[in-house]
């Protein structure tokens, strides 16, 4: 079943940090970044800034685009790996200073930056079951995770939140179908591995900064999420009966822009078909998807009648891939 969304809504910090900021800090150069990146600055969340903060910034705003109040929601799913503390969950935080009503709130974690699509998918399922109007976030406070002292990795990332909001009547787009899959197999290429517990927090750990040193094998990572992503979009337009000539807009997860290239080059895709932001917030994890949706919607660049097709891939590593109708 298809169900509705009825409000879209995004939010980014005001701290810009640019290339040339970057520079001061590592052996890097605003060049080296661009040409393997495609990222020119990232936003970084102020130091009283946290996790529910971005995400109730972004809420607020999906809420009002779909013409409701908080006290209207029937539930809350939010997508994150930064969240606001260990235990309870983000959503938790998030219902509390959204004013909702105590309906179900819980957090989808350890998706990595596929998490957003697939708490649509929850969503979608959820609304399908039972008529619900359900706010989905995807949110990232990436910075406070980094060390920033590797160049290969700290460069690519910065802070961010989205949300929308599923609604069976939603008239704004209708959510038509969704595609994901998990291979476990490759959870060591992209992790962050100390917090649980295989490797608890502790004070050895923290003397050592491995407690904010993302793992990536960048390689393996770019080869995996292209033919994932690409593979997702197909598999998903074949479950629809479309084509990629269908498709007014790919909103691809902002890894960086030679991932969203090669996606868009195996899929045959126009680049001006392709939603890129990455030059201006980095990778955004769960918030990247969710994020560029928004800026596109509220941009005016998506209008009444385009396919849209979101496409993300992450730690895990899991992929989906979701189909929009507007």
């Amino acid at each position: 079943m298809s169900i509705g969304i009825a409000g879209f809504g995004g939010y980014v910090p005001e701290r810009v940090l640019t290339n040339a900021e970057l520079e001061e800090m590592f052996d890097t150069s605003d060049e080296w970044i661009v040409q393997r990146t495609g990222i020119r600055e990232r936003r970084i969340a102020a130091e009283e800034e946290s996790t529910l903060d971005l995400a109730a910034h972004a809420s607020l705003q999906a809420l009002q685009h779909a013409g409701i109040g908080a006290d209207d929601l029937d539930e809350i799913i939010v997508a994150t790996d930064t969240p606001e503390v260990y235990t309870p969950d983000t959503a938790a935080f998030l219902q509390h200073r959204l004013g909702a009503r105590t309906v179900p709130a819980y957090d989808l974690g350890g998706s990595g930056c596929s998490g957003f699509v697939q708490a649509l998918d929850v969503a979608r399922a959820r609304a399908t079951v039972e008529p619900k109007r359900i706010l989905v976030v995807g949110v990232e406070l990436i910075s406070r995770l980094l060390s920033w002292d590797d160049r290969a990795v700290d460069v690519l990332f910065g802070d961010g939140a989205g949300a929308v909001v599923v609604d069976p009547e939603g008239s704004r787009a209708t959510l038509i179908d969704v595609v994901a899959g998990t291979d476990g197999s490759q959870t060591d290429i992209l992790t962050l591995g100390v917090g649980g517990t295989r490797r608890p927090f502790t004070l050895e750990v923290a003397q050592t900064g491995d407690h904010q040193r993302l793992v990536m094998e960048g390689h393996e990572v770019f080869k995996s999420a292209v033919r994932r992503m690409s593979a997702a979009v197909d598999e998903l337009l074949g479950r629809i009966g479309c084509t990629i000539d269908d498709v007014a807009w790919l909103i691809p997860h902002q890894a960086n822009a030679r991932i969203i290239a090669a996606v868009g080059n195996r899929l045959k895709i126009p680049e001006e078909r392709v939603y890129v932001n990455v030059d201006r917030y980095g990778n955004t994890g769960s918030a990247s998807v969710p994020l560029a949706l928004s800026e596109a919607v509220h941009g005016g660049e998506v209008t009444e009648g385009d396919l849209v097709v979101l496409v993300a891939f992450g730690a895990g590593f899991h992929w989906s891939a979701a189909a929009l109708r507007f």
